[in-house]
C-alpha cells in the first residue's frame, strides 16, 4: 500500500498552473521536522491537483502549516542539455488540511496569533428547560477553524 502522511510547513508559496481542459496543478515544498530538534528538517516536494490544488492556491503560503496526505512517487525526465535521465520523488497529494490561521505566520506576525475576542457571557441557569450548553447562539468567532 502506497501511502504518506506529513505535516509541516510550507517551504515556498504554490506554483500554479492551469491547464485548457479547466484543470488545475499546483506544486510547493514542505519541511516535516526530523524526530530530533538538533537534526536539519526533511524536505518533500507536493503536486497537488483539481479542488485541492485550489485550495492550496488560496489559503497557502510559505510558512503555512498545513498537513498532507497521498502518494510517493517519481517523477523521471531527460535533461535537455546532457541527456541525462533524471528523477526525483514526489508526493501526489490526495487531501490538504489547513493546520494554520490566516493570522499565523512567521514572518510579520511573529508567529502569534490574532488575540481571541471576547466570548459572549451565559447565564448560570438556562433560563428555560433546555440544556445550558444550548442557551446562547455560537458566533463565527467563536468557531476555532
Amino acid at each position: 500500500m502506497n501511502n504518506i502522511a506529513l505535516v509541516g510547513r510550507a517551504g515556498r508559496d504554490p506554483e500554479v498552473r492551469y491547464f485548457e481542459s479547466g484543470t488545475m496543478v499546483a506544486n510547493l515544498s514542505l519541511a516535516v521536522n526530523a524526530y530530533k530538534r538538533d537534526e536539519a528538517p526533511d524536505w518533500f516536494n507536493l503536486t497537488i491537483w483539481g479542488k485541492q490544488a485550489q485550495v492550496a492556491a488560496d489559503y497557502v503560503k510559505k510558512g503555512s502549516q498545513i498537513a498532507v496526505s497521498g502518494r510517493m512517487t517519481s517523477e523521471k525526465w531527460t535533461d535537455r542539455t546532457t541527456g541525462e535521465e533524471k528523477s526525483k520523488p514526489v508526493v501526489v497529494v490526495d487531501r490538504i488540511t489547513l493546520l494554520s490561521s490566516k493570522n499565523d505566520s512567521l514572518g510579520g506576525g511573529g508567529g502569534q496569533a490574532a488575540p481571541a475576542a471576547a466570548a459572549p457571557a451565559r447565564p448560570a441557569t438556562p433560563a428555560s428547560n433546555q440544556p445550558a450548553w444550548n442557551t446562547a447562539p455560537i458566533s463565527d468567532e467563536e468557531v476555532p477553524f
